[in-house]
């Protein structure tokens, strides 16, 4: 456990000061927007570009990969169908409850955990781009199947993604420049480096913020209730489970056991509750989804990191 708690010890005391800081308002009103805003346009994509540059296009293809994916596959459509045939959800609700059982918080609280306790964040990368080359269109798309109308917007929108999201954009940016094999100048690197360095602490600060919430658990009916602990129990222990299950199978390498599983237990995207905004359905649930589920994988990840490293 001595080897565990050094890498995970960081986070979690960064999360938790960002929850007093929002707890007692100590940086004012608005400032959980602008710390998000920073770091999703700015500090992550430097962390993600710098680390991509030096990273081997074949790093990024692994089995470890195949065992996330799986998971990921199976954990979402089970997610899918307990919404549609328990609790009897129409389209655009099984696909939020399947999403917020499968989709990985990989960037404000992976990209930390995987340097922390994997020392890289290639595999993370990896999960990034699954997810927002793959996952998140494949969400919208089904969203847009079951919204009453659109006048195409979205569907401009969902077509530009790569392009608008600075995340993946960067994340793209790094694979193509580390496969040219050009290296910019350090004049370009330092301070995009610098930038990274910053970008650790800032998204975590913002998820402790997040975590202060108000009014949590407070749902629709009772049904929501049980909804949200069934998603919550497949996100953290059903995802992580089937991971380990598929690596076993595949006989994985440890280092790369440990991060597909490790990846697998990270909690319910904010990502979903962004798109879900913007769609007629029950914001709420979804909210409670990802705070539970960011809470309880504390204790999660923890004990995977203690097993498993």
């Amino acid at each position: 456990m001595n080897g565990v708690l050094p890498a995970f010890a960081p986070i979690w005391l960064i999360t938790g000061l960002g929850y007093l800081l929002s707890r007692f308002s100590v940086l004012g009103e608005g400032a959980e927007k602008v710390l998000t805003t920073f770091a999703f346009t700015v500090a992550m994509p430097a962390v993600l570009f710098s680390t991509l540059i030096d990273t081997p296009f074949s790093a990024l293809v692994n089995k470890g990969l195949i065992a996330f994916g799986v998971g990921t596959v199976l954990v979402g459509f089970a997610g899918f169908a307990v919404s549609w045939w328990l609790f009897r959800r129409r389209l655009g609700e099984r696909v939020v409850t399947g999403m917020a059982a499968c989709y990985v918080n990989a960037a404000n609280l992976g990209i930390p955990v995987a340097l922390q306790a994997l020392g890289s964040s290639s595999f993370i990368v990896t999960v990034l781009l699954f997810q927002s080359l793959f996952m998140m269109p494949l969400m919208l798309a089904l969203l847009e199947s079951d919204a009453p109308r659109g006048d195409g917007s979205r569907w401009r929108s969902l077509l530009m993604l790569p392009v608008r999201n600075p995340v993946i954009a960067a994340s793209l940016l790094g694979v193509v420049v580390g496969t040219s094999g050009w290296r910019p100048p350090d004049v370009l690197l330092q301070p995009i480096h610098t930038l990274g360095n910053a970008g650790v602490a800032t998204a975590l600060l913002v998820l402790g913020m997040s975590l202060n919430a108000r009014n949590i658990g407070e749902v629709t009916d009772s049904g929501r209730r049980w909804e949200t602990v069934t998603v919550v129990t497949l996100k953290i222990v059903a995802q992580p489970l089937v991971a380990l299950g598929v690596g076993l199978l595949l006989d994985l390498p440890r280092p790369l056991l440990y991060a597909a599983v490790l990846c697998s237990a990270l909690p319910t995207a904010q990502n979903v509750f962004i798109a879900t905004s913007q769609y007629a359905i029950d914001t709420r649930f979804v909210r409670d989804c990802v705070l539970f589920s960011t809470l309880l994988s504390m204790g999660t990840l923890s004990l995977i990191a203690w097993v498993l490293a």
